[in-house]
């Protein structure tokens, strides 16, 4: 096993824990702490995914000698920074987490909810997600107009990057965000040795509160989003690459490992698109029998940069929310493409999508249940109804 090592491995996993780690964990901090998460709650729950992601990539790697890169869930992540604060604070949103993670157990253990999940209309799925994504995405342009000296640089990084290589774009608009915030910002007094003392791993518990709110306002959404844009997505890029392996066993130790990381603060974690892509890939290793351990490495760094989540935590809270923000849209805007043109290009369902992506969009919330599921409940019934009319008239 261990002759199977290359550099090509070990760079490979770097970049992939480098890109999806730097690319997200802004989307993360805000999503979590929109639920009601205080800073170190919320740098625990970055921890905890991390370490859990990173553990799932290692274990399920080796033990299937397959490239299966983890990530947690960002669309999820997103999904709770419009859900807002619920009733019963974080506490109910962790017991939601550890909801959503028993259903992911489950939906791979117990082939019918995995069905019922993927029969979920996709335009349907994708409306919802990109509802949920909008308001991150106009971060960026909101930056700007708050003050265009700090907002524009994250901005302009991100597009001269991305003209080269994609991937590197929003780690570029991360570092731009750091130089903004080492030159551009007047620390407070004491920061650096706040800085200083946030080194050690943040680790928070927080005891669970499970109500009907949190289970139809986040874990339901949450599970849904969860399994429709990066569980089953993940799969799809394993079969690309020539790997075939069955789902069930794959999502149930995505959600074993997501249901450690809630108590800690962590929404879930699941199967990996992109960073999946580049372990699967020839640059990962020629022989695809080797290039499982670019996933391990990635693993490994996963868990490196999760034991820094305190202190990236702190550094972060230090600048104006609305900066972090704009990274977080950035990373957010290749996801929000993908999934308005993957809503809206079948005819027969594009005024469902329509109205799920409006409601979601506007997030409302109506005894506290989130906006995504009256989005997905509110274009289901159109969807429906489009259906039983189109039925008709063919008749």
């Amino acid at each position: 096993m261990l002759r199977d090592i290359s550099p090509q491995s070990l760079f490979m996993g770097l970049l992939a824990g480098f890109v999806g780690w730097a690319s997200a964990f802004a989307v993360v901090l805000q999503g979590l702490s929109a639920v009601g998460a205080t800073p170190e709650q919320a740098a625990s729950g970055l921890m905890a995914l991390s370490v859990s992601m990173g553990l799932c990539a290692i274990v399920l790697s080796l033990r299937t000698k397959l490239p299966i890169s983890i990530a947690w869930s960002t669309p999820g992540a997103a999904l709770l920074a419009t859900s807002g604060a619920i009733d019963g604070g974080f506490s109910v949103a962790v017991g939601a987490f550890i909801i959503c993670a028993i259903l992911i157990i489950i939906s791979g253990v117990w082939k019918p909810l995995g069905r019922a999940v993927s029969r979920i209309p996709a335009p349907l799925a994708n409306a919802m997600l990109a509802g949920v994504l909008l308001g991150l995405c106009l971060a960026p342009v909101k930056a700007v107009a708050f003050n265009p000296i700090l907002g524009l640089p994250i901005v302009i990084a991100w597009l001269v990057v991305g003209r080269f290589n994609r991937l590197l774009a929003v780690p570029a608009a991360l570092l731009a965000f750091i130089a903004v915030m080492i030159f551009g910002i007047d620390f407070p007094p004491n920061a650096l040795a706040d800085l200083g003392s946030s080194i050690a791993p943040p680790i928070e518990f927080v005891m669970p509160d499970f109500t009907l709110a949190g289970l139809v306002g986040i874990a339901l959404p949450l599970f849904v989003v969860t399994m429709a844009s990066q569980n089953i997505p993940g799969t799809a890029v394993l079969r690309a690459n020539g790997y075939d392996t069955p789902p069930g066993p794959l999502f149930a130790t995505t959600g074993f490992f997501s249901l450690l990381s809630a108590p800690f603060g962590g929404h879930a974690v699941n199967l990996a698109a992109i960073t999946a892509a580049l372990c699967a890939g020839e640059d990962a290793h020629p022989d695809p029998a080797k290039r499982y351990w670019a996933a391990v490495f990635g693993g490994v760094f996963y868990i490196v940069f999760g034991l820094l989540a305190g202190f990236v935590t702190a550094f972060i809270t230090i600048a104006p929310s609305i900066l972090i923000e704009a990274v977080a849209g950035l990373a957010l805007i290749g996801a929000f493409a993908g999934s308005v043109v993957a809503a809206f290009k079948d005819d027969d369902a594009r005024e469902a999508a329509a109205v799920t992506f409006i409601v979601t969009a506007a997030g409302l919330t109506f005894y506290g249940v989130s906006g995504a599921f009256w989005g997905l409940l509110a274009g289901g019934l159109i969807y429906v109804l489009t259906h039983l009319r189109n039925r008709r008239n063919t008749n």
